[in-house]
C-alpha cells in the first residue's frame, strides 16, 4: 500500500518502478493499492490511470486526510495474508522488501518495520532531521519504554489475524498512528522484526516536521497516560496468536516468581521512603503515636495500588475496592505481628534492653513481609487459572470518527509457520507460492 496526498508528479514514476521491481524480484503474488488522502490535485486521475492500466494496482480515494486513517481503510477491507505500506518517494531502498514481509510469511514474527537507525543501515540525510528522529525515538524509550529502534520509519508490514486485532485500538488517524500501534503491539508481547535499510532523504518531502512533532508529543502524551490508568485492555491482548515459551508452565516453578520477588522488594523500598516522609510531615502538627497510625495507613494503600499494578500487574479499576480491603486486613496482620512480638517480649523479659528490641522489630518485620507477599500472591492477586476471565473494568477504547465502545472479545486465525505461503485465499492474485531459488533479478549481475 502506498498513501498520497498530492504527489501528481510522483505517483506515476514510483508506482511503475515498484511494479517493475516486484515483478522481476519478488517471489510472491502482489497486490499495490493507491490510497488518496484526499489530494486537491490530479492525483486521483493519476492514481485511476495506473488502476486501468495495471492489473496488479488498486487505487483507493479517501475524502479526509491522514496516514494513519489510511493506513486502518486499507488494511480494514484487504484480505491479504501480509499487509504492507511505503511511502511514495521510494526513500527506502527495495531490495528491503522481501526480508521485511519474510517472516511474517514464514509465521515466525507478527510485525516487522524498517529501521534507518540500526547500525548496518545507510542513510543519508541531513542533521536536522537526524537528530529529530534520533530525539524522539529516545523519548519513546524513555517514557513509553518502547525498545523498537525507529517508529516512523515509513517502511512496515503486519499480519493480517495481528493486524484485525491492533487496528481498533488505535486512535490516531495521522503520523503518531505508527508508533501508536507499535507500542500496543510490543506491550501485548507481540514479535517485531527489524530489518536494517538504505534509505536516502527526500529533499522535496512535504512533510511539516514541527507540526508532526507536536502532533507526536501529544500522542506519547496519551498513549503514557492510557498505559498508567490501565485503560487499554492489554490483558486480552498478551501473546493471543500462538505458542509463547514464557507461556508454558514448569512443574513446580510459579510463573512469574522471581519477576513478583523483584517488583515487592522494589515496591516495600520506595513505600518505605514513602512512610518515613508522611511520618515526618504528620509529626509537625500531632503525637507521634498518631502520626505512625496516619503514614502506615497511607502508605499501605499505596502499597496496595503499586503492587497490583507492578508486581502483579492487574490493569483496570474493576476489583480495585476490594483488593484494597485485603491489602489493609493484610497490613493489619502484620501490624498485629510486630505488634504481638513487641508484647511477648516484654511480658518476657521485662524491661528489656533498645538493641533486644531493634532485634525483634527487625525479625518480625521480615517475617511480616514475607507473610504480607505469599498472602498478595495467594489471596490478593491470585494467578488467573486457564478459561478464567481477567479483571477488568470493562475498559472503553476510542477509534476515530466513532463514539466510546465497550471491548469486545475477537476472533483470530491462528498460523503455523509457513502456512501463509500454501493457504487458499479468496483473491487468486493473494495466492502465495513457496520461494523457489531461480526467483532472483535478472538485471542484478550477482
Amino acid at each position: 500500500m502506498i498513501p498520497v496526498y498530492n504527489e501528481e508528479k510522483d505517483l506515476g514514476p514510483c508506482v511503475r518502478g515498484l511494479h517493475e521491481h516486484l515483478r522481476r524480484t519478488f517471489p510472491y503474488p502482489f497486490r499495490i493499492t493507491i490510497a488518496d488522502n484526499a489530494s486537491t490535485d490530479s492525483t486521483p486521475l493519476a492514481a485511476a490511470r495506473l488502476d486501468a492500466e495495471i492489473a496488479e494496482v488498486r487505487s483507493y480515494r479517501l475524502e479526509q486526510k491522514g496516514r494513519g486513517r489510511a493506513l486502518r481503510t486499507v488494511w480494514s477491507s484487504s484480505d491479504a495474508p501480509v499487509l504492507a505500506y511505503m511511502d511514495v518517494d521510494l526513500s527506502t531502498d527495495l531490495n528491503a522488501l522481501l526480508p521485511l514481509v519474510a517472516p511474517l510469511i514464514s509465521g515466525h514474527s507478527d510485525l516487522a518495520i524498517g529501521s534507518r537507525l540500526s547500525r548496518s543501515s545507510r542513510v543519508v540525510r541531513g542533521a536536522k532531521r537526524e537528530l529529530i528522529s534520533r530525539s524522539y525515538n529516545l523519548i519513546l524509550r524513555g517514557s513509553l519504554q518502547a525498545r523498537f529502534s525507529d517508529a516512523q520509519c515509513g517502511f512496515k508490514a503486519i499480519r493480517r489475524d495481528v493486524a484485525e486485532v491492533l487496528l481498533p485500538l488505535v486512535e490516531d488517524t495521522g503520523w503518531f498512528f505508527d508508533t501508536e500501534m507499535l507500542v500496543l503491539a510490543e506491550r501485548a508481547g507481540l514479535r517485531i522484526h527489524e530489518v536494517p535499510v538504505d534509505w536516502v532523504d527526500d529533499p522535496d518531502s512535504t512533510v511539516h516536521i514541527v507540526k508532526t512533532a507536536t502532533d507526536d508529543l501529544k500522542g506519547v502524551w496519551r498513549m503514557g497516560r492510557a498505559l498508567a490508568t490501565g485503560s487499554l485492555p492489554l490483558d486480552r491482548l498478551t501473546r493471543p496468536f500462538g505458542d509463547d515459551p514464557r507461556d508454558r508452565e514448569i512443574k513446580d516453578v510459579p510463573r512469574g516468581l522471581a519477576r513478583q520477588l523483584v517488583g515487592f522488594c522494589v515496591v516495600g523500598g520506595l513505600s518505605t521512603l514513602f512512610y518515613l516522609l508522611l511520618y515526618s510531615g504528620f509529626r509537625q502538627f500531632t503525637g507521634s503515636q498518631i502520626a505512625n497510625a496516619l503514614a502506615l495507613l497511607v502508605s499501605a494503600v499505596a502499597n496496595t495500588a503499586a503492587n497490583r499494578r507492578l508486581t502483579f500487574g492487574v490493569r483496570g479499576r474493576g476489583g480495585a475496592v476490594r483488593h484494597q480491603a485485603q491489602g489493609l486486613v493484610v497490613f493489619g496482620i502484620g501490624l498485629a505481628l510486630t505488634g504481638g512480638s513487641l508484647a511477648a517480649l516484654n511480658a518476657a523479659a521485662g524491661s528489656p534492653a533498645h538493641s533486644t528490641e531493634l532485634a525483634v522489630l527487625i525479625a518480625a518485620n521480615l517475617a511480616a513481609t514475607v507473610l504480607r507477599f505469599l498472602l498478595f500472591r495467594a489471596w490478593v492477586f491470585p494467578e488467573r487459572r486457564e478459561g478464567e476471565e481477567p479483571v477488568l473494568s470493562s475498559p472503553t477504547y476510542t477509534t476515530a470518527g466513532t463514539h466510546q465502545q465497550p471491548y469486545q472479545p475477537y476472533r483470530t486465525t491462528q498460523f503455523r509457520a509457513g502456512e501463509a505461503a500454501d493457504v487458499a485465499w479468496r483473491d487468486a492474485t493473494l495466492r502465495l507460492q513457496p520461494v523457489r531459488p531461480h526467483d532472483t533479478d535478472p538485471g542484478d549481475s550477482r
